[in-house]
């Protein structure tokens, strides 16, 4: 049987790395895997040799029950012949990044990067030393991915389903955000409040899902299903209160605990696509998932316009509901607990019961931290990193710049449509359609961009012989999409007349949007790719930070562009964007040498 490195548990099988030549005699006086209904042993398999592969000593012949125990890394007096399969630190980083890139979550445990020879130690499970001993009754996958029990042997159809679901799940969840601000009018008259307070239940939804990346840490303890059941469960609970509600009190406090509940699912759900795929068949799911929450708040207003148009305000509630109940449902009967640890830990405790040997342990069984220690430094390295790092700092600002002006564009649009075109409530939402059209755009260019940083992979090989991929290489979208952001703004501001055709500032806001969509990718998979051993922490403050922007800009959008007008208020926001295109080049050119001085990004 092959014999796994520690890290390869939790990651998928990458393509070159090495099984064990001699693997261990089978013992015939031990119960095999199939005795007890785990699956036989699959087959072994060879794979080319790759430079990240290191000596192994044998297996040793005791080891019982044909299952895969995760090896520590060889000590001193190791055999030096053998090789044996491990995932480098690029490989793992990959990984990492292309499980995170919707910018919501990061599902890897903090400093797990440390370990001999760039070896990274899987989740909570702390790296051994050089001279520890090996552990024969760590719990691993039985052939990798093609263990019954792993989620990556499911079914295609199967795995599609699930990614479907939990991509509609966010969808909604972004999607309600948005779909709220088509209710002001209806709202505001029976309320008999202003435009400026009921958006203040826009901006306490918003801050709601600010918090999602801080559930993260529950997901390494209790897995995903728990989570995803939990977040749609309250989050219906809390949509109740708003479709009830008889005063804008109510609706603001619901509506941000309506925001918490979901924001868990957001937070937790981005590393579900690198529990069913691997790195080189995760591409198209990776795209649709990632383009999920952007896509909700660009729908919103359609959705929600044309409820209101046509029946009562509540009712934008009451749909939700609907949805929300049916995803609830979908996901307690469809989806199944797809993290890797969790399943894992599961496996460990029927071998347990199984063969009545405690000793059989799985890595997450042998965590360090506790709940609330995790939860504590989830909380803490955020601030750290927005303090200390200047670069996280700049692209912080410059995502929640985006993020901010999408939300106004949720007053804006309404206010320049309708005065100008005469739009009624559900044609202003499909003014959106720009914005939307775009984001699809921008996702189907992924290949595209991919190809472009696999390019710049190999000309540094042929200049330094190293192969080898930098952060920095992850900025090109970035580059590209900064002139679209600040010339799309500018188009769309100085076309907002009577009497030029609503087509044309429509079309200036799908160029924003285009921009917008490249830039939050990129600067998503930077971040990760930068700070490899905090992942979760740049992502958080990420989000705290953009969310934070999305909150604010709301409520002062309609007396700017009422004070300034439609033209100098959106030109004003234009030369903001102007003032920070350039940072992406500069961070794309220097860096690597501003890495080098940090304290939290990889310096290479």
């Amino acid at each position: 049987m092959a014999d796994l490195d520690e890290k390869e548990q939790h990651h998928h099988h990458h393509p070159g790395d090495l099984d064990d030549p001699n693997p261990p005699p089978s013992n015939t006086s031990t119960t095999t895997a199939a005795s007890v209904g785990l699956g036989p042993d699959p087959p072994e398999t060879k794979h080319e040799k790759t430079t990240t592969s290191r000596s192994r000593p044998p297996t040793p012949d005791a080891a019982p029950l044909g299952f895969e125990p995760i090896r520590p890394a060889p000590g001193p007096h190791s055999s030096s012949h053998t090789p044996r399969r491990r995932l480098s630190a690029e490989t793992v980083d990959t990984l990492r990044r292309e499980r995170s890139n919707n910018g919501w979550g990061c599902d890897d445990i903090e400093e797990d990067a440390a370990g001999a020879g760039g070896s990274v130690a899987p989740y909570n499970h702390p790296p051994p030393s050089a001279a520890a001993e090996r552990d024969p009754f760590e719990v691993g996958w039985d052939g990798g991915d093609a263990d019954p029990l792993c989620p990556r042997s499911f079914p295609l159809w199967r795995k599609w389903m699930i990614i479907v679901i939990t991509s509609v799940g966010s969808f909604c969840v972004t999607n309600a955000s948005a779909s709220y601000t088509s209710t002001y009018g209806q709202m505001n008259d029976e309320f008999g409040t202003s435009r400026l307070v009921a958006t203040l239940g826009l901006s306490t939804f918003v801050l709601g899902i600010a918090l999602g990346p801080f559930w993260s840490p529950l997901a390494e303890f209790y897995g995903r299903r728990p989570i995803y059941l939990a977040s749609f469960a309250g989050f219906i609970v809390w949509i109740i209160p708003s479709a009830v509600a008889t005063n804008i009190e109510t609706m603001i406090i619901a509506r941000f605990f309506q925001g918490l509940a979901g924001s868990a699912f957001l937070s937790v759900s981005g590393g579900t696509v690198g529990d069913l795929f691997t790195r080189d068949t995760m591409l198209m799911p990776m795209a649709i998932f990632a383009l999920a929450p952007f896509v909700g708040p660009s729908t919103g207003p359609l959705v929600g316009g044309l409820i209101n148009t046509y029946t009562n305000w509540r009712w934008t509630h009451y749909v939700l509901i609907i949805w929300a109940f049916l995803l609830l449902v979908s996901i307690a009967l469809l989806v199944p607990e797809t993290y890797h640890p969790v399943l894992l830990q599961k496996k460990a405790q029927r071998i347990r019961k199984a063969t009545g040997d405690d000793r059989w342990r799985a890595p997450i069984e042998k965590t360090t931290k506790s709940v609330s220690q995790t939860v504590a430094y989830s909380l803490l390295r955020p601030f750290q990193i927005l303090v200390f790092e200047p670069m996280v700092l700049v692209l912080n600002v410059y995502t929640a710049m985006l993020l901010g002006l999408l939300y106004l564009f949720f007053g804006a649009f309404p206010l320049i449509f309708r005065t100008n075109y005469g739009f009624n409530l559900w044609q202003v939402g499909l003014t959106f359609m720009g914005l939307l059209v775009s984001m699809i755009v921008a996702g189907l260019s992924t290949p595209f961009w991919t190809k472009l940083r696999h390019d710049l992979v190999e000309k540094r090989r042929k200049e330094t012989g190293v192969l080898k991929d930098e952060p920095e290489d992850q900025l090109p979208p970035v580059i590209f999409a900064a002139p679209l952001i600040t010339g799309g703004l500018f188009w769309f501001g100085f076309t907002t007349y009577p009497w030029v055709h609503w087509i044309v500032p429509i079309i200036g806001s799908g160029v924003f949007g285009l921009g917008m969509s490249l830039a939050f990718t990129g600067i998503f998979t930077f971040l990760v790719d930068a700070y490899p051993r905090y992942a979760a922490s740049a992502l958080a403050s990420n989000a705290l930070v953009r969310c934070s922007f999305a909150a604010i800009f709301p409520l002062f959008g309609i007396q700017m562009y009422e004070g300034l007008g439609f033209q100098w208020a959106t030109g004003l926001l234009a030369f903001v964007t102007l003032a920070l295109l350039p940072f992406p080049y500069i961070f794309f050119r220097y860096g690597k040498k501003i890495r080098a001085k940090s304290r939290f990004a990889t310096s290479t």
